[in-house]
């Protein structure tokens, strides 16, 4: 324990809550519960087995082919322990993204569950270099038609693999995760995180949310969200556990809440939402919970007012954050009496920067604007993130550095996102350019538009049609081109929530009075069945 104190190592936590509470629950999934000895010991022998795949040595970069399973959580720490930073890849995204991702991270080694593990042989196949393999929950590799000089672990082996005691040495520097989101390009684009950003993102909110041994989180994210690494971690600090939630329960949270008895709640609004268009937040309906919390986009009034009746023991959060920023770097407690008026739009405030981090607000010239006015959020502190993954270019064009009073230099990260700052708090007013969230997830509607037109259109413009719910894209091309073949290659290229539920042709997109495609004038049209 000692080599652990004071650092920014983020296998302290779960050490310590191994040593104080072994037979505590660490993980849920399903029927099946983990404690935290048992996770330990699993975690150990998986980082052996992931050192003895790259012949004794840490490997970097891991990949975790598998979602929601034993693999894809333990995968975690079993990286960490390894002193490798964890690389999640989700099983539902295209086999060709995935296999983009993988190159761009140079793995040493993927970490496949067994329902991922049907799709190795066509993930290799891209793949300029072929990882170690560790398959924890296959017990043979005979049907997996794997290429011969592939090293891989099956369950079996990793069973007799002694655990790893002796952890390699982990600097602040080092990267604790590497996620892929939606790049411009046409390509996704890496953010590496470091364990100081993480001990940063941890320091704040253990503190600010006490959690105890008794707590119970909902893990309703994907792995490739950045958003669940609070549950994962947050549990872990804490000794509490935290429990898998299907997709499927994810149609009908509140029974899943009760019957686990869970008392933090975190998922991106949209999920509350479905329940209020069912008519499901009944009043009093979620007794237990204790904290709820939302991230990932906009969080209407009138979602919290109705969640709140439903969890009325309840401490209700909007929080906000780019994945650049780890995590989340601001936070906004509702007030039922109070806070209805400091919506904006009939938005939840996005609240307070982490006391941590110093935030300024610019405009187009790149001056501070006024308390109460418009202008793009710029945020610097020990959460942000040095730079995308070997991509200067693209990395220099999103920070911002300045002067500050005193001749400090001081480097921010542009956010693109517009807010408006009254007194301490801040009110978030939607994206400056062609990023969007939708559903929770961030997209760059300028990849979309790259496979468009790699694919014979003259112009691609994708817009969302926020008017709608639900929401969705709509893509505008120019050019001799068979829509059905777009559609094809859009599914080939990208995740389902990525691909436009529209695709129009016109002889020319509407411009405007500076000659530039009119934006405007299409999302019109596309929130218009009339016009399309």
């Amino acid at each position: 324990m000692r080599e652990f104190e004071n650092s920014h190592d983020l296998r302290f936590g779960f050490i310590q809550s191994v040593e104080r509470f072994p037979n505590r629950p660490a993980l849920g999934i399903g029927h099946r519960v983990y404690t935290y000895a048992e996770s330990s010991d699993i975690a150990r022998r998986w980082a052996a087995g992931l050192m003895d795949a790259v012949e004794g040595r840490s490997p970097q970069r891991v990949g975790i082919f598998a979602s929601r399973s034993e693999t894809s959580y333990l995968g975690v720490m079993a990286c960490l322990f390894a002193g490798a930073a964890f690389v999640p890849l989700n099983p539902q995204f295209p086999i060709e993204r995935t296999q983009t991702m993988c190159e761009q991270a140079d793995l040493d080694a993927l970490i496949v569950d067994d329902r991922s593990a049907v799709q190795l042989p066509s993930l290799l196949a891209g793949l300029s270099r072929i990882p170690a393999i560790l398959l924890p929950e296959t017990n043979s590799l005979m049907a997996l038609n794997l290429p011969t000089d592939c090293c891989a672990f099956t369950r079996e082996d990793l069973a007799k693999t002694k655990p790893l005691i002796q952890l390699p040495e982990i600097s602040p520097d080092d990267l604790a995760y590497l996620l892929f989101t939606s790049g411009s390009t046409g390509k996704p684009k890496g953010v590496p995180i470091a364990h100081a950003n993480v001990r940063a993102f941890l320091n704040f909110s253990l503190a600010r949310y006490s959690l105890t041994p008794e707590d119970r989180l909902t893990q309703t994210f994907d792995q490739t969200f950045d958003l669940s690494i609070f549950d994962l971690f947050m549990a872990w600090e804490s000794g509490a556990s935290f429990h898998s939630m299907h997709p499927f329960e994810l149609l009908a949270p509140i029974k899943f809440v009760n019957r686990r008895q869970i008392t933090v709640w975190f998922s991106v609004p949209s999920v509350a939402g479905l329940l209020l268009k069912q008519d499901a937040l009944k009043a009093g309906s979620m007794p237990d919970l204790r904290w709820s919390l939302f991230c990932g986009e906009g969080l209407p009034r009138v979602i919290v007012e109705a969640w709140q009746a439903a969890a009325p023991q309840s401490t209700v959060e909007n929080l906000y954050g780019p994945t650049e920023l780890t995590v989340a770097c601001a936070a906004y407690r509702w007030d039922p009496v109070k806070s209805p008026s400091e919506c904006v739009n009939d938005l939840v405030p996005i609240g307070e920067v982490f006391p941590s981090l110093s935030p300024i607000v610019i405009n187009d010239y790149l001056s501070d604007v006024p308390v109460g006015e418009v202008g793009e959020l710029c945020i610097a502190g020990p959460q942000m993130f040095q730079g995308y993954w070997r991509a200067p270019e693209l990395s220099a064009g999103c920070f911002l550095e300045r002067e500050e009073p005193g001749g400090t230099r001081v480097k921010y990260y542009r956010t693109g996102d517009l807010v408006s700052r009254h007194d301490e708090r801040y009110a978030y007013l939607g994206r400056e350019d062609t990023r969007i969230k939708m559903c929770g997830y961030r997209i760059e509607l300028g990849e979309i538009e790259a496979i468009l037109r790699r694919r014979g259109c003259v112009d691609a413009v994708v817009v969302p049609c926020p008017e709608r719910r639900p929401e969705y894209l709509t893509a505008f091309v120019s050019g001799n081109v068979e829509t059905a073949d777009l559609f094809v290659a859009l599914r080939r290229s990208l995740p389902g929530y990525m691909v436009p539920r529209t695709i129009v042709s016109l002889e020319t997109l509407p411009l405007n009075k500076n000659s530039k495609i009119d934006r405007g004038a299409l999302r019109q049209m596309a929130c218009s069945a009339a016009d399309i």
